[in-house]
């Protein structure tokens, strides 16, 4: 007998990010920050949250705050619509186990 747990499904999780500013994040230069929408892949939404944090301070960015929106069903099952762009980045996340920065919004003053 082996107490090895069932491997649990990767999903992917629809995040946002909010970033502050940091030498070398790249945006803009009037920018006070910005919004990151992120589909990122786990096997829970917390796994996605810390996998998409240290990818983003890798890159540099300074996370800020993490909003998560769901899975895909429990955003559809919440009446929004999700259109096949959307979908597909969702795949491909899934597909690559990766995260994927799908829009970039600066905040300005």
């Amino acid at each position: 007998m082996t107490d090895e747990k069932p491997k649990r499904p990767q999903q992917v999780y629809t995040l946002v990010i909010e970033v502050g500013r940091k030498a070398g994040d790249g945006l803009p230069d009037r920018a006070t920050g910005a919004a990151l929408m992120c589909y990122a892949s786990g096997v829970d939404e917390a796994e996605a949250v810390r996998e998409t944090v240290a990818i983003l301070k890798a890159a540099d960015l300074a996370p800020l705050d993490v909003a998560g929106h769901g899975t895909l069903d429990e955003r559809l099952s919440g009446g929004e619509e999700i259109d096949d762009a959307e979908r597909a980045l969702m795949d491909r996340a899934l597909a690559e186990n990766s995260v994927i920065v799908a829009q970039m919004t600066p905040f300005y003053d």
